[in-house]
């Protein structure tokens, strides 16, 4: 379940690797779909027939005496949260030329009234086991991950009044999961949003549908990570968004809860790719009032009139501080973000820092290589993506987003023209 960079769970989401590992190298385009148990995989995937392998278990002395787990939101409600399987019959899925309709698994986060109920799964046993086997981890229970205690309900009844909750749509990074930000969705159910999480179809490493079926990377069997590829990517993700949004706001709802939604009111929140998504899906449609990439780089320019609606940059330090050759599309795409922007660093994050995967990666037992600790690199993420929405979405004052804050001394405020921080 892990975003990519340094060692938890590997490579990281838009950023280059500098050698891809597929574990499901033998998929074929005209079979993307593998059996739904979890020990369905072998190494090299599926045979060219359909057909599995047994996958051994990893050792039982490697098991870990607890279940790792999300940490509990800050909000005062309880979360509830539900699955929706939607199709886009209007479009072919870019990435597998057979599927002549995109098919998306999302994940929801609300306020609930309702407690008590059976936990949300964190994700499925198979998505799991590939993505540790994606990392080429053996040390602990492929089906470890499935096992994360977290925060919501499921199925709960949603909590509100007609048209009161403001919209937060999620994207992951690149092979990762959408589960890998639940601890950022649960947070901001709890505090009063809607939270959508997209999982972008044969982007992710392992993705269950209802009906079994588990389909894996196919984008991942790409030779070249060329720009081409990376603009292919983030268009598609703006398009899967933009489709989500239609379902969740339009005449002919998805889901019971939707009613809640305020249609005016939508931001969306990526990491890695999804960050890159993010500035994508800002640029191609109005809808979506403001936006945070999360440690992403950017790829699609945007527009010589520029992107008029609040944007937000968060990063690594190591990586994104102005006048480092990696921060380079940042700078490029600065000038052009014309309304409220900020452009924030944190010091001792790794690129898993942002999402649940350092955090779990250490409850495993495997190190994520931050010097900042993965518990509080998390507190980071949510104070400061909840301050950026309460202040665009709900227009409630945020002093943490002025300038630097005695309680978050990690955080600094860069000014690229000065190409400094602090």
């Amino acid at each position: 379940m892990i975003t990519h960079i340094t060692h938890p769970f590997r490579r990281t989401g838009n950023t280059r690797p500098t050698r891809l590992i597929v574990t499901v190298a033998a998929l074929s385009v005209a079979a993307p779909v593998v059996a739904p148990t979890p020990a369905a995989l072998a190494n090299t995937g599926t045979t060219p027939s359909g057909g599995t392998r047994s996958a051994p278990t990893a050792p039982a002395a490697a098991r870990p005496s607890a279940s790792p787990y999300v940490p509990e939101p800050t909000g005062p409600h309880p979360v509830g949260a539900t699955a929706l399987h939607l199709r886009d019959t209007s479009r072919h899925d870019p990435w597998v030329a057979e599927a002549t309709a995109r098919e998306l698994m999302v994940s929801l986060w609300y306020p609930t009234r309702s407690t008590g109920r059976l936990r949300a799964q964190y994700m499925t046993p198979m998505e799991s086991e590939l993505l540790l086997r994606d990392a080429g981890i053996t040390s602990v229970p492929y089906d470890v991950l499935s096992r994360t205690r977290t925060n919501a309900s499921t199925d709960s009844a949603p909590a509100g009044r007609k048209r009161s909750l403001p919209l937060v749509v999620l994207s992951p990074g690149f092979t990762k999961p959408r589960s890998v930000l639940t601890g950022l969705a649960e947070d901001l159910a709890s505090n009063g949003y809607v939270v959508a999480a997209v999982e972008h179809t044969y982007e992710s490493v392992g993705t269950s549908f209802p009906d079994g079926r588990v389909t894996t990377c196919v984008a991942c069997q790409s030779p070249d990570r060329t720009e081409a590829f990376w603009k292919k990517l983030t268009r598609g993700r703006a398009a899967d968004v933009s489709f989500v949004i239609d379902q969740l706001t339009g005449t002919r709802r998805k889901w019971k809860g939707a009613p809640l939604i305020d249609p005016s009111r939508i931001a969306m929140v990526g990491h890695s790719a999804g960050g890159a998504g993010t500035q994508a899906a800002m640029v191609a449609d109005p809808r979506i009032d403001a936006g945070i990439d999360i440690d992403g780089l950017t790829y699609d320019d945007i527009p010589d009139s520029g992107l008029a609606r609040p944007f937000l940059f968060l990063g690594r330090q190591a990586n994104f501080t102005p006048g480092m050759p990696s921060a380079a599309r940042w700078e490029r795409d600065w000038p052009r973000l014309t309304q409220w922007k900020r452009w924030l660093v944190v010091a001792g994050t790794v690129h898993a820092s942002f999402t649940d995967v350092a955090l779990l990666a250490e409850q495993v037992g495997i190190g994520s290589g931050a010097d900042l600790p993965p518990i509080r690199s998390i507190e980071i993420t949510r104070a400061y993506t909840r301050a950026f929405l309460d202040l665009h979405l709900r227009n409630r004052i945020q002093p943490v987003l002025d300038g630097s804050s005695p309680r978050y001394p990690e955080v600094m405020f860069c000014v690229p023209e000065r190409r400094t921080c602090q």
